[in-house]
């Protein structure tokens, strides 16, 4: 309970805050530009951190680590619901972003090793729906925090329920401790921060710099492959260290490897099927921000039912063939959200898709983190953490980058042909400027969260005051087809990286799955005094 409360804090963080932005650009005055550092700066530092985050609770203890992440992560909201200004914020979500990932590399590694292996699969579960429930429950709390209240509020919540889960860490996990010390590779630190810090620095700002130059001759595509280059010279380098910062054996176990392969696909696909269908549901058929998070509750409830039960079901049978029908369900509900989409939808067209998607979700995340851990010793159970975390973190930033580009090619293509479509309804003298117009809207971009569906696209110069009501309502209905034709590939896309996750599966060893473990990487006694 007091794990999965911190690790569903910090993952909330990273999806209730998009709900809040008109309403902080308002209260802050902030450019968009500044506000999308409010969301990236967070994203940015807690995947950079989480590996050396993983390392260093095998050296100074899980639950020292876990700790101190929530103090700091606690005292982070707060400053967030202080801020006064835009710089004060963004600087709070940086100090944010370091508290999560101090924290959540810790709980998966502290469950590997308070648990026995036999019974590992339903705290799995547990975990799994927290990491489930947590991306899709963002945006309905956070349009219920907005409504009701404040956007500071979505900050204060973290307050008193990060002050009980810190009291509680002392009196219940237990200090775990490896038998023998660790040193810290600072060199290895330097490099894995920095491979990884260009790497999805390009990935989230690539979009916003249209993938090219960011600044004189340093763009996008030269800051990623830094990273990447600075990666390989750290695995490189990692061969020959004593004291690795991730010992490279964790990749001899190759149902640990398989794992990291589908974690990030399963969070690619998280995101690339919540961004479109969330802008759907307010762009396309005008609901509410807590309306649109409340269509999306069929899979939070389904997930967080059925996690457990997938856990218990993985310790008896192995989590082999559970985790390949679990995506395969996932992929499944995917789909038929994108076949099922339409201009006229509401609510109900999607709730079997979305029970398909949380029976998927249910399935998933316990067997795929028993799966990955149950070959690992406890003594490098932080470090083997803090890398699935790592790359379920790249896969999500991918996910993000991919499903925005395809969104947004998609997108300018639709919105043209629907509009020269639908001009015909208009006098011959005003068919011309119509279709300008909405070329021009479809040119500047799609920004997450605003409403393009309605008023917010301009309309072209000279229109007489008498055609404005038609025009905009017109402006809607070809921005309604065109959005839903886009959204469809799109979901397709996410569909078939579910697909070949599953497809993955089939090189997991059942050996893993149940029974003892093999220890990979160091085996000595995990007690200290």
């Amino acid at each position: 309970m007091v794990l999965c409360t911190g690790f569903f804090m910090i993952l909330l963080d990273t999806t209730i805050v998009n709900i809040a932005v008109p309403s902080i650009i308002d209260a802050l005055q902030a450019p968009l530009d500044q506000i999308l550092w409010v969301l990236n700066a967070y994203v940015l530092v807690y995947a950079v951190l989480l590996i050396t985050a993983g390392r260093l609770g095998d050296i100074y203890g899980q639950r020292n680590m876990f700790a101190a992440g929530m103090v700091i992560f606690v005292l982070a909201s707060a400053a967030c619901g202080q801020a006064r200004d835009i710089n004060q914020l963004i600087a709070a979500r940086v100090a944010q972003g370091l508290g999560g990932a101090l924290l959540a590399p810790q709980t998966l590694a502290i469950i590997t090793s308070i648990f026995p292996p036999k019974g590992r699969g339903v705290a799995f579960g547990v975990w799994g729906a927290i990491a489930g429930i947590a991306a899709i429950t963002g945006p309905t709390l956070g349009g219920l925090i907005v409504t009701n209240w404040s956007w500071r509020w979505i900050f204060y919540v973290n307050l008193p329920i990060g002050a009980v889960a810190l009291a509680l860490t002392f009196l219940i996990v237990p200090d775990v401790r490896p038998g023998r010390g660790h040193r810290l590779d600072i060199p290895g630190v330097a490099m894995a921060t920095a491979g990884l810090f260009g790497i999805v620095f390009g990935l989230v700002e690539g979009q916003r710099f249209n993938w090219g130059v960011i600044t004189g001759w340093l763009t996008i595509p030269e800051v990623i492959g830094f990273g990447v280059l600075l990666l390989f010279a750290f695995i490189i380098w990692e061969r020959y260290q004593d004291e690795p910062l991730i010992p490279l054996s964790l990749f001899s176990d190759r149902n640990y490897a398989v794992m990291n392969w589908v974690g990030s696909n399963v969070s690619f696909t998280i995101l690339g099927t919540l961004i479109p269908i969330t802008i759907f549901f307010q762009s396309v058929l005008g609901m509410s921000a807590l309306a649109a998070g409340l269509a999306l509750a069929p899979a939070s409830v389904v997930s967080m039912f059925l996690a457990p039960l997938a856990g218990r079901m993985a310790d008896r049978v192995g989590g082999k063939y559970i985790l390949m029908l679990g995506l395969v369900f996932f992929a499944a509900g995917t789909g038929l959200a994108a076949l099922v989409a339409s201009p006229t939808s509401t609510w109900s067209t999607f709730v079997l898709p979305f029970i398909l998607l949380g029976i998927g979700q249910g399935c998933v995340w316990a067997p795929m983190a028993a799966v990955a851990m149950q070959n690992i010793s406890p003594q490098i159970a932080g470090a083997a953490s803090g890398v699935l975390n790592t790359t379920r973190q790249i896969g999500m930033v991918i996910g993000s980058a991919v499903t925005g580009a395809v969104l947004q090619n998609r997108l300018e293509s639709a919105l043209y042909e629907q509009a020269l479509a639908d001009s015909t309804q208009l006098p011959p003298d005003m068919r011309q400027r119509f279709i300008d117009g909405v070329a021009g809207a479809a040119r500047s971009g799609l920004e997450v969260g605003r409403t393009e569906g309605s008023g917010s696209i301009p309309l072209p110069p000279g229109i007489p005051p008498q055609s404005v009501d038609q025009l905009r309502q017109l402006f809607h209905d070809v921005f309604a087809s065109a959005f839903t034709s886009a959204m469809q590939p799109t979901l397709l896309v996410s569909a078939i990286v579910l697909l070949v996750a599953a497809a993955s599966c089939a090189a997991i060893s059942h050996a893993s799955s149940r029974g003892e473990p093999a220890n990979v990487g160091e085996s000595k006694s995990i007690l200290g005094e």
